[in-house]
Protein backbone atom coordinates (compact mmCIF):
# COMPACT_ATOMS: atom_id res chain seq x y z
CA UNK A 1 0.00 0.00 0.00
CA UNK A 2 1.66 3.42 -1.15
CA UNK A 3 2.21 5.86 2.28
CA UNK A 4 -0.13 8.78 2.11
CA UNK A 5 2.27 11.92 2.00
CA UNK A 6 0.06 14.79 2.22
CA UNK A 7 -3.62 16.16 3.16
CA UNK A 8 -5.64 17.81 1.09
CA UNK A 9 -8.67 20.24 2.19
CA UNK A 10 -10.20 22.85 0.70
CA UNK A 11 -12.48 25.66 3.20
CA UNK A 12 -14.42 27.50 1.14
CA UNK A 13 -11.90 29.86 -0.70
CA UNK A 14 -9.04 28.37 0.76
CA UNK A 15 -6.53 25.24 0.36
CA UNK A 16 -4.51 23.17 2.95
CA UNK A 17 -1.79 21.00 2.43
CA UNK A 18 -0.77 19.26 5.14
CA UNK A 19 2.47 17.35 5.03
CA UNK A 20 1.73 13.98 6.82
CA UNK A 21 4.90 11.59 5.98
CA UNK A 22 6.30 12.16 9.34
CA UNK A 23 7.75 8.69 9.03
CA UNK A 24 10.45 10.13 7.03
CA UNK A 25 10.43 14.18 8.51
CA UNK A 26 8.35 14.85 5.18
CA UNK A 27 11.45 15.00 3.16
CA UNK A 28 10.77 16.63 -0.40
CA UNK A 29 11.29 13.65 -3.11
CA UNK A 30 9.81 13.18 -6.18
CA UNK A 31 6.57 11.18 -4.65
CA UNK A 32 5.57 14.29 -3.02
CA UNK A 33 6.35 16.54 -6.05
CA UNK A 34 3.80 14.10 -7.89
CA UNK A 35 1.50 14.55 -4.52
CA UNK A 36 1.65 18.25 -4.59
CA UNK A 37 1.50 18.73 -8.20
CA UNK A 38 -1.63 16.71 -8.25
CA UNK A 39 -3.35 18.69 -5.00
CA UNK A 40 -2.30 22.12 -6.87
CA UNK A 41 -4.07 21.66 -9.63
CA UNK A 42 -6.85 20.61 -7.92
CA UNK A 43 -6.79 24.00 -6.09
CA UNK A 44 -6.68 25.40 -9.72
CA UNK A 45 -9.61 23.52 -10.99
CA UNK A 46 -11.44 24.60 -7.54
CA UNK A 47 -10.35 28.35 -7.93
CA UNK A 48 -9.04 28.32 -4.65
CA UNK A 49 -7.93 31.95 -3.82
CA UNK A 50 -5.06 30.58 -0.84
CA UNK A 51 -3.19 28.04 0.10
CA UNK A 52 -1.69 26.92 3.47
CA UNK A 53 0.86 24.65 3.36
CA UNK A 54 1.82 23.14 6.60
CA UNK A 55 2.79 20.00 8.62
CA UNK A 56 0.81 17.91 11.22
CA UNK A 57 -0.19 19.78 14.50
CA UNK A 58 2.84 19.96 17.08
CA UNK A 59 5.57 17.84 14.91
CA UNK A 60 9.11 18.67 16.02
CA UNK A 61 10.05 18.57 12.43
CA UNK A 62 7.94 20.72 9.69
CA UNK A 63 10.57 19.14 6.78
CA UNK A 64 14.00 17.18 6.95
CA UNK A 65 14.40 19.12 3.71
CA UNK A 66 15.88 16.87 0.04
CA UNK A 67 15.53 13.32 -0.03
CA UNK A 68 19.38 12.41 -0.07
CA UNK A 69 18.62 9.34 -1.23
CA UNK A 70 17.64 10.79 -4.56
CA UNK A 71 20.42 12.77 -4.86
CA UNK A 72 23.29 12.17 -7.63
CA UNK A 73 26.66 10.02 -6.04
CA UNK A 74 29.01 12.42 -8.27
CA UNK A 75 29.80 14.25 -11.02
CA UNK A 76 25.89 15.47 -11.89
CA UNK A 77 24.60 18.40 -10.98
CA UNK A 78 22.64 17.59 -7.82
CA UNK A 79 19.87 20.70 -7.96
CA UNK A 80 19.38 20.43 -11.69
CA UNK A 81 16.27 22.22 -13.38
CA UNK A 82 14.49 19.28 -13.44
CA UNK A 83 15.55 18.06 -9.41
CA UNK A 84 12.87 17.42 -7.76
CA UNK A 85 13.49 20.53 -4.82
CA UNK A 86 13.75 23.44 -7.76
CA UNK A 87 10.57 22.01 -9.47
CA UNK A 88 8.64 21.82 -6.09
CA UNK A 89 10.19 25.57 -5.51
CA UNK A 90 8.97 26.43 -8.75
CA UNK A 91 5.23 24.98 -8.47
CA UNK A 92 4.76 27.28 -5.26
CA UNK A 93 6.90 30.63 -6.97
CA UNK A 94 4.74 30.07 -10.20
CA UNK A 95 1.36 28.95 -8.24
CA UNK A 96 -1.08 32.16 -9.28
CA UNK A 97 -2.42 31.95 -5.37
CA UNK A 98 -0.67 33.36 -2.68
CA UNK A 99 1.27 30.70 -0.24
CA UNK A 100 1.02 30.65 3.15
CA UNK A 101 3.66 28.76 4.91
CA UNK A 102 2.87 27.62 8.71
CA UNK A 103 5.85 26.22 10.23
CA UNK A 104 6.26 24.35 13.22
CA UNK A 105 9.16 22.83 14.31
CA UNK A 106 12.66 22.39 12.77
CA UNK A 107 13.02 22.91 9.16
CA UNK A 108 16.12 21.70 7.13
CA UNK A 109 17.78 22.08 4.11
CA UNK A 110 15.76 22.64 0.73
CA UNK A 111 12.11 22.84 3.06
CA UNK A 112 14.07 26.49 4.17
CA UNK A 113 14.12 27.10 0.29
CA UNK A 114 10.30 25.86 -0.31
CA UNK A 115 9.72 28.38 3.32
CA UNK A 116 11.06 30.95 1.38
CA UNK A 117 9.35 30.10 -1.94
CA UNK A 118 6.45 30.84 0.08
CA UNK A 119 4.82 34.15 0.00
CA UNK A 120 4.15 34.57 3.66
CA UNK A 121 5.61 32.68 6.57
CA UNK A 122 3.97 32.29 10.19
CA UNK A 123 5.86 30.12 12.76
CA UNK A 124 6.25 29.53 16.37
CA UNK A 125 8.66 30.87 18.56
CA UNK A 126 9.84 27.42 18.94
CA UNK A 127 10.66 27.16 15.29
CA UNK A 128 13.81 26.98 13.45
CA UNK A 129 15.39 27.16 10.01
CA UNK A 130 18.53 25.40 9.39
CA UNK A 131 20.63 25.20 5.84
CA UNK A 132 22.70 21.89 5.78
CA UNK A 133 24.21 21.53 1.98
CA UNK A 134 27.61 22.18 3.36
CA UNK A 135 27.30 19.36 6.03
CA UNK A 136 27.06 16.83 2.75
CA UNK A 137 29.59 19.22 0.52
CA UNK A 138 26.43 19.91 -1.70
CA UNK A 139 27.36 23.09 -4.06
CA UNK A 140 23.82 25.23 -3.67
CA UNK A 141 22.38 26.44 -7.24
CA UNK A 142 22.19 30.06 -7.99
CA UNK A 143 18.17 30.91 -8.09
CA UNK A 144 18.59 29.29 -4.42
CA UNK A 145 20.64 31.58 -3.01
CA UNK A 146 19.10 34.84 -4.58
CA UNK A 147 15.57 33.31 -2.85
CA UNK A 148 17.93 33.90 0.74
CA UNK A 149 19.58 36.73 -0.29
CA UNK A 150 15.66 38.32 -1.57
CA UNK A 151 14.81 37.60 1.84
CA UNK A 152 17.20 38.62 4.83
CA UNK A 153 20.84 40.43 4.73
CA UNK A 154 23.95 38.71 3.02
CA UNK A 155 26.02 38.52 6.18
CA UNK A 156 23.37 36.23 7.55
CA UNK A 157 23.03 34.02 4.83
CA UNK A 158 26.87 33.31 4.56
CA UNK A 159 26.17 32.49 8.28
CA UNK A 160 23.04 30.33 7.64
CA UNK A 161 25.29 28.39 4.41
CA UNK A 162 28.53 28.36 6.07
CA UNK A 163 27.97 27.31 9.90
CA UNK A 164 25.17 25.31 9.22
CA UNK A 165 23.55 26.17 12.38
CA UNK A 166 19.98 26.94 13.29
CA UNK A 167 18.57 30.02 12.59
CA UNK A 168 15.76 30.76 15.37
CA UNK A 169 12.39 31.87 14.32
CA UNK A 170 12.31 34.52 16.63
CA UNK A 171 15.89 35.93 14.65
CA UNK A 172 14.11 35.11 11.64
CA UNK A 173 11.41 37.79 12.32
CA UNK A 174 13.49 40.74 13.37
CA UNK A 175 15.29 40.40 10.02
CA UNK A 176 12.28 39.97 8.32
CA UNK A 177 12.17 36.51 6.93
CA UNK A 178 9.35 35.32 8.71
CA UNK A 179 6.18 37.57 8.88
CA UNK A 180 4.26 36.45 11.91
CA UNK A 181 5.46 34.77 15.09
CA UNK A 182 2.38 32.96 16.43
CA UNK A 183 2.24 30.61 19.71
CA UNK A 184 1.30 26.80 18.72
CA UNK A 185 -1.94 26.77 20.24
CA UNK A 186 -2.77 29.80 17.99
CA UNK A 187 -1.34 29.79 15.10
CA UNK A 188 -3.43 27.71 13.07
CA UNK A 189 -6.73 29.86 14.04
CA UNK A 190 -4.16 32.91 12.91
CA UNK A 191 -3.43 31.40 9.62
CA UNK A 192 -6.74 30.36 8.81
CA UNK A 193 -7.79 34.11 9.46
CA UNK A 194 -4.86 35.52 7.09
CA UNK A 195 -5.55 33.27 4.19
CA UNK A 196 -9.39 34.07 4.70
CA UNK A 197 -8.88 38.07 4.59
CA UNK A 198 -6.33 36.85 1.27
CA UNK A 199 -9.52 35.06 0.00
CA UNK A 200 -12.13 37.88 -0.02
CA UNK A 201 -9.75 40.38 -1.87
CA UNK A 202 -9.13 40.36 -5.87
CA UNK A 203 -7.90 36.97 -7.03
CA UNK A 204 -6.78 38.36 -10.40
CA UNK A 205 -4.88 41.45 -8.79
CA UNK A 206 -3.39 39.60 -6.39
CA UNK A 207 -2.26 37.20 -8.95
CA UNK A 208 -0.67 39.44 -10.94
CA UNK A 209 1.13 41.21 -8.20
CA UNK A 210 2.38 37.91 -7.05
CA UNK A 211 3.47 37.00 -10.72
CA UNK A 212 4.67 40.78 -11.25
CA UNK A 213 7.05 40.68 -7.42
CA UNK A 214 8.53 36.93 -9.06
CA UNK A 215 10.20 38.83 -12.09
CA UNK A 216 11.36 42.12 -10.41
CA UNK A 217 12.84 39.47 -8.04
CA UNK A 218 14.51 37.37 -10.24
CA UNK A 219 15.98 40.21 -12.39
CA UNK A 220 19.60 39.35 -12.03
CA UNK A 221 20.74 39.59 -15.20
CA UNK A 222 24.35 37.55 -15.77
CA UNK A 223 26.35 37.99 -18.50
CA UNK A 224 27.14 34.51 -20.29
CA UNK A 225 30.76 34.55 -18.47
CA UNK A 226 29.51 34.69 -15.47
CA UNK A 227 27.05 32.21 -15.43
CA UNK A 228 29.86 29.74 -16.86
CA UNK A 229 31.60 30.83 -13.97
CA UNK A 230 29.15 30.12 -11.48
CA UNK A 231 28.34 26.66 -13.43
CA UNK A 232 32.17 26.00 -13.25
CA UNK A 233 32.14 26.80 -9.69
CA UNK A 234 29.65 24.29 -8.90
CA UNK A 235 30.89 21.31 -11.05
CA UNK A 236 33.86 21.69 -9.17
CA UNK A 237 32.10 20.53 -5.61
CA UNK A 238 29.47 18.08 -7.11
CA UNK A 239 32.29 16.27 -8.99
CA UNK A 240 34.49 16.08 -6.01
CA UNK A 241 35.91 13.75 -3.44
CA UNK A 242 34.08 16.20 -0.19
CA UNK A 243 30.61 15.33 -2.42
CA UNK A 244 30.91 11.36 -1.78
CA UNK A 245 32.28 11.78 1.12
CA UNK A 246 28.97 13.79 2.42
CA UNK A 247 26.34 11.47 0.56
CA UNK A 248 28.31 8.20 2.07
CA UNK A 249 28.52 9.88 5.88
CA UNK A 250 24.69 11.12 5.33
CA UNK A 251 23.61 7.30 4.38
CA UNK A 252 25.96 5.64 6.61
CA UNK A 253 24.76 7.90 9.54
CA UNK A 254 28.37 8.70 10.62
CA UNK A 255 30.28 12.25 10.94
CA UNK A 256 31.94 13.13 7.39
CA UNK A 257 35.27 13.52 7.03
CA UNK A 258 36.18 16.49 4.60
CA UNK A 259 39.71 16.74 2.91
CA UNK A 260 38.98 19.44 0.56
CA UNK A 261 39.57 17.72 -2.55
Amino acid sequence: MTEKLIDVQIDGLVGTVTMCHQKRRNVINQALIDAMTAAFAGFGREKTRAVILRAEPGVKVWSAGHDVNELPDSGCDPLAYNDPLTTLLRLIQQCPMPVLAMVEGGVWGGAVDLALSSDIIIATPESYFCMTPARIGLPYNASGLLHFMAAMNLNVVREMFFTAKPLSAERGARLGMVNHLVPGGEIEAFTKAMAQTISENSPLSIGVIKEQLRLLANAHPLSPLTFERIQGLRSIAYGSKDYREGIAAFREKRKPVFIGE
